[in-house]
């Protein structure tokens, strides 16, 4: 079974993303803030990560440049969610090996589609 974080502040877009990646196949953490996020990445292990960019405490931006300065972690595919269309300098220069980047809003085939090729990245699908 693979393990699936899902990190956004908004409960509803959390449930959303849960419905969307519902799977036997996949267990689903959630952390509504990067704080917990980041502690769930370091305690879980998950095999792909789902950040939003704006949450308190940390935002998505700061908990992945944290994992991928880790090298204990750093392997954990991470797709951040952004709400500026198209993602900006400021979001990806900072952290390039962010596995993708997700405009919102996207459609759940290409979250889905999205999840399926960070798992097939990490030879865990």
């Amino acid at each position: 079974m693979q393990t699936l974080l899902i990190a956004d502040d908004d409960p509803d877009l959390r449930l959303l993303l849960q419905t969307t990646l519902e799977d036997p196949a996949y267990r689903i953490l959630e952390a509504s803030d990067g704080e917990s996020a980041l502690h769930l990445v370091r305690q879980e292990r998950p095999d792909v990560v789902i950040l939003d960019r704006m949450m308190p405490k940390l935002d998505g931006l700061a908990v992945a440049q944290t994992v991928l300065a880790d090298p204990a972690i750093r392997h954990i595919p991470l797709i951040l969610l952004t709400a500026l269309e198209p993602p900006t300098a400021i979001d990806v220069e900072p952290a390039p090996e962010v596995f993708a980047y997700l405009v919102k809003p996207f459609s759940p085939l290409q979250l889905l589609e999205t999840v399926r090729q960070a798992l097939d990245r990490t030879g865990t699908a």
